[in-house]
């Protein structure tokens, strides 16, 4: 139905996200959307169903990619896996509740959004100062858990990512949690947390999507050929991050989601600088 060039993109997106998943304790999603989005532009799929489609896509793929992490970092740090489990019940139903938001607010504001969010992590990347370990502002109780795993959880489900780029700073500000062991937690909530943005994006996709191969707002195609190569790829990640610095891996991620960004919101750069 597409030109090769298009399945040769997904497998470079299941590679590269599925290594920024494992490694970063991140779903991926922040390059799984805007790459699928202009995959998809490309071959003329209309934007507005082009963006709900990478956003439900994305949401299937974190899944079992996050999991794939999720369980080498478990591996290495099993205090983990509780903090993560009570933070995910109620990123569940943010998620779902993201989802359904998403449906209502028109596309081209998801662009301008999900453009800020890439802005956001590219000068986390480059300029955060988090300590490992810092004193916690607020403690890890039933409530504050409720307030951080639900909000993180919309965010979630709105736009299409595992949460991890908001969870991870928000697990060693708020709650004192070392780099380290946020990450590791990060994995196991976005694995879970992300199923209840993956139901919204189905149920409100079911009868809409002209797309073969879909399931609602999920690309089946896209889903198996990333999977494919994000699983294998998030397990290498989450072994080197406990052996790899990661400042300048930080750095060529940092640009590269900046000319994203800046390419979701109508501008390309190297089109202009070739003249294109």
């Amino acid at each position: 139905m597409f030109p090769i060039s298009f399945y040769i993109g997904l497998i470079l997106i299941g590679i590269f996200a599925g290594f920024a998943s494992g490694l970063l304790g991140v779903g991926g999603g922040f390059l799984m959307v805007p790459l699928q989005f202009f995959l998809f532009s490309s071959v003329g799929v209309d934007p507005s169903l082009a963006m709900m489609v990478s956003l439900g896509t994305s949401l299937a793929i974190i899944i079992p990619t996050a999991s794939s992490g999720a369980y080498q970092h478990q591996k290495k740090n099993k205090s983990i896996v509780k903090p993560a489990i009570r933070l995910a019940v109620f990123g569940i139903i943010g998620g779902f509740c993201g989802g359904l938001l998403a449906n209502v607010v028109p596309s081209k504001i998801l662009q301008i959004i999900f453009a800020c969010l890439l802005f956001i992590v590219a000068l986390d990347m480059l300029f955060g100062s988090r300590a490992d370990g810092e004193n916690a502002l607020i403690d890890f109780n039933l409530l504050n858990a409720a307030i951080v795993g639900f909000s993180i959880g919309v965010v979630s489900g709105l736009l299409g990512v595992g949460g991890g780029v908001f969870l991870i700073p928000a697990l060693c500000i708020l709650f004192g949690f070392s780099l380290i062991q946020a990450i590791g937690t990060s994995s196991v909530f976005i694995a879970l947390a992300a199923i209840g943005g993956l139901i919204s994006y189905i149920y409100t996709g079911w009868s809409v999507n002209p797309m073969p191969y879909s399931l609602g707002y999920v690309s089946l195609v896209n889903f198996v050929i990333i999977v494919l190569f994000s699983v294998p790829m998030a397990t290498i990640g989450a072994k080197l991050v406990y052996k790899m610095p990661k400042e300048r891996l930080k750095q060529i991620f940092s640009i590269i989601l900046i000319y994203m960004a800046i390419k979701m919101i109508g501008f390309d750069p190297i089109a202009i600088l070739l003249g294109l």
